[in-house]
């Protein structure tokens, strides 16, 4: 069997909170309608159970994010470049997240839930670009 060593842990870390963080969001938005029908209430808390691992799960990607940063090193211009846009993502993802939690129309709630999905997903294409 192959060793196990720090470099696998923080791989496995960081791909599985993106799961979490990414699939969750998409599995979430696929059950609304379904969720919906179930009870005006529903939606509202299954979010708010969805919630309670998805944002410890970004604070691992952040951690895990800022973790590979230092195990890659310094690999060049284009790499740092793509990195950047990769942080300006992540931040959006989280910010447009959090609004979307806090929005008090259904407006901002779609506009916001549509941004924090895109730009997760954004930031894991660019994730394995980074990896490439």
């Amino acid at each position: 069997m192959m060793t196990v060593d720090l470099e696998t842990l923080r791989l496995f870390l960081h791909v599985l909170a993106a799961t979490i963080w990414v699939g969750g969001q998409i599995t979430l938005a696929a059950l609304v309608p379904a969720l919906r029908a179930a009870g005006t209430d529903v939606p509202k808390a299954a979010a708010n159970a969805f919630n309670r691992i998805a944002w410890p799960a970004f604070g691992v990607l952040v951690v895990t994010g800022v973790w590979n940063v230092i195990a890659e090193g310094d690999r060049g211009d284009a790499y740092q470049h793509t990195l950047s846009l990769k942080y300006a993502l992540v931040l959006v993802s989280g910010v447009t997240a959090y609004l979307h939690a806090k929005a008090a129309s259904k407006r901002a709630m779609a506009i916001f839930g549509a941004l924090t999905g895109l730009s997760a997903l954004a930031t894991l294409f660019v994730g394995i670009v980074l990896a490439g």
